[in-house]
């Protein structure tokens, strides 16, 4: 039994996979500055370094993902990223629903 290895699926996966968990990290990075902006610690200079800064990183992740022919790769790894992020905090709210689907319904 040989193994197939499309190399070109391969390379758009694992560039996909880069380039959403640069997007998670922007994220990230987009509600700390937000904070640090609403607090006032920082001056009207910082912020508009902060604002560019941000832009710039949004325009070359797009850049990337269109160059490279991914945007569609990004998406489905940020959709399932998204899923795995509401099923954890599903079990953190509801602990009583994940105790019975481990445990099954009669305890």
């Amino acid at each position: 039994m040989t193994l197939n290895i499309d190399e070109n699926n391969l390379k758009h996966g694992l560039l996909g996979l880069v380039i959403a968990l640069v997007e998670v990290i922007r994220d990230a990075l987009r509600i700390q500055a937000l904070r640090r902006i609403e607090s006032g610690i920082l001056t009207e200079e910082e912020v508009n370094r902060l604002g560019e800064a941000l832009m710039e990183l949004d325009i070359a992740i797009e850049e990337i993902k269109r160059e490279q022919g991914i945007t569609e790769s990004v998406k489905a790894v940020r959709d399932g990223l998204d899923e795995i992020v509401d099923d954890v905090l599903d079990r953190i709210v509801n602990p009583e629903r994940w105790r019975e689907e481990v445990y099954g319904e009669g305890r």
